[in-house]
C-alpha cells in the first residue's frame, strides 16, 4: 500500500459516505413530513419513532442504495481527478492503469463484503423491528387475499377457500380435493373452517366427504364438526407484505424448499431475494470497474458530462433489474437468471470500457 493507494481509498470512501449520508438525511426529512400525521394519529411514542423506526430504517436504506452510491462516488471523484489532470500525471509517472485500479477494487471488495454481511445478518433483525413498528403505528402489513383462494398442499392435493378472515382465523366455503394422477379420489366440502390457535389444527363445520374407489363407486360421509390435520398454514390464506425482508439466508432456503416440495409458486419472490443477496455485492465490484473505466479520461464536457452519463447508466441498471425481476416473478424466466442478467450485461460494458481506457 503506497501513498497513492491511501489517497484514492480515502477519496472513494469519503465521497461514498458523504453522499450517502446527505441522501439519508434528506430522505428522513421527507419521510417525517409524509408520516407525521400517521404518527400523531396512531399516538406513536417519540422514542419508538427514533429508536425503533429510524434507527432500523437507516440500514434498510443503506442496503437499498449501496451499489448505486458506490458507483456515483467513483464517477464523481474520478471525474475530478481526471479534470485536474491527476490521472494523467499518475499514468505519466509510470503507474499502469491496472495498478491504478487496485485501490478502487480494494474499497469495492470491502463494500461488497460489508453489503453481504449487512443483507445476511443485520438486516433480517433490523427489518423485523422496523416491521413491528410499521404494523403497529403506520400500516397493517398483513393483508387478506382476494376471494377464491386456491392452494396446492402437495402433489395431487388442492385446497380452496372462498374467503378468509385473519382476525377470526376463519375460512368460508372450504374444499379439499385429492387426485391420483388425473382421477379424483377424495373431495371434502365444508361451509366453514376455523383455525385452533392453541392446538395448531383446523376444525371444519357442516361438512361432507366423497371418497371414490378405483371402480368409480363413491362413499359419502357427513357431519357437523370435525378436527383435522390438514397441511394448510394460515399464511397460505393471507399475505404479509415482503415477509422475506426479515428472513436470514437459512430461513429463506428452508421456505423455498418447502414451497417447491408443495408445488407452490409463492417461493419466487423469496428466491429472487436470495439471489439478490449475492448479486448485489457483486454489482458493487462491476459498477466500480465500470465507473473507473468510464470517467478516467479527461473530456471536454468535464465532470458534469461524466456525472450525467454515470447517473444514466446507474438508473438504467436499476430499470433493467426491475424488468428482469418482473419477468422472473410473473413469467417463466428463472429467478437466478433474472437477478444476474444486469450484472452480466454491465460486466461486458465494463470490460469494454476498461479496454478503451487510457493506458
Amino acid at each position: 500500500m503506497k501513498i497513492i493507494d491511501w489517497y484514492i481509498i480515502k477519496k472513494y470512501l469519503g465521497t461514498f459516505i458523504y453522499s450517502l449520508t446527505l441522501l439519508i438525511l434528506v430522505v428522513i426529512v421527507f419521510d417525517i413530513s409524509e408520516k407525521i400525521d400517521t404518527f400523531i394519529r396512531h399516538k406513536a411514542p417519540l422514542h419508538a419513532i427514533i429508536f425503533q423506526y429510524y434507527v432500523n430504517f437507516i440500514p434498510y436504506f443503506v442496503n437499498l442504495f449501496i451499489y448505486l452510491f458506490s458507483f456515483i462516488a467513483v464517477v464523481f471523484f474520478t471525474s475530478r481527478l481526471a479534470g485536474n489532470s491527476e490521472i494523467i500525471a499518475m499514468l505519466s509517472s509510470g503507474i499502469s492503469f491496472r495498478r491504478l485500479l487496485r485501490p478502487y477494487m480494494i474499497v469495492a471488495v470491502f463494500l461488497a463484503v460489508s453489503s453481504f454481511f449487512l443483507r445476511s445478518s443485520i438486516l433480517p433483525h433490523t427489518n423485523h423491528n422496523l416491521r413491528i413498528f410499521m404494523n403497529k403505528y403506520v400500516e397493517n402489513l398483513t393483508r387478506d387475499k382476494e376471494r377464491n383462494i386456491h392452494v396446492q398442499l402437495g402433489p395431487g392435493t388442492f385446497a380452496y377457500v372462498e374467503s378468509y378472515n385473519v382476525k377470526r382465523h376463519t375460512g368460508y366455503r372450504f374444499a379439499l380435493e385429492k387426485f391420483d394422477g388425473e382421477r379424483l379420489i377424495y373431495k371434502l366440502n365444508s361451509n366453514k373452517i376455523v383455525r385452533d390457535t392453541v392446538l395448531h389444527k383446523w376444525v371444519i363445520y357442516d361438512y361432507y366427504i366423497l371418497r371414490f374407489d378405483s371402480t368409480g363407486n363413491q362413499q359419502i360421509t357427513s357431519g357437523y364438526m370435525k378436527d383435522t390435520t390438514i397441511a394448510l398454514r394460515p399464511t397460505d390464506l393471507y399475505k404479509i407484505k415482503q415477509r422475506f425482508e426479515e428472513m436470514n439466508n437459512y430461513q429463506l432456503n428452508q421456505y423455498i424448499q418447502k414451497e417447491k416440495k408443495r408445488g407452490s409458486l409463492s417461493y419466487k419472490p423469496y428466491e429472487i431475494e436470495k439471489y439478490k443477496r449475492y448479486a448485489g455485492p457483486v454489482a458493487i465490484l462491476i459498477l466500480t470497474l465500470l465507473g473507473m473505466s468510464l470517467t478516467s479520461r479527461k473530456t471536454r464536457g468535464g465532470m458534469g458530462m461524466n456525472l450525467g452519463l454515470g447517473l444514466l447508466l446507474a438508473f438504467s441498471y436499476i430499470l433493467l433489474m426491475q424488468v428482469s425481476v418482473v419477468f422472473s416473478t410473473k413469467g417463466n424466466l428463472s429467478p437466478a437468471i433474472g437477478v444476474w442478467i444486469p450484472n452480466f450485461i454491465y460486466l461486458i460494458v465494463a470490460l469494454y470500457l476498461l479496454k478503451k481506457a487510457p493506458k
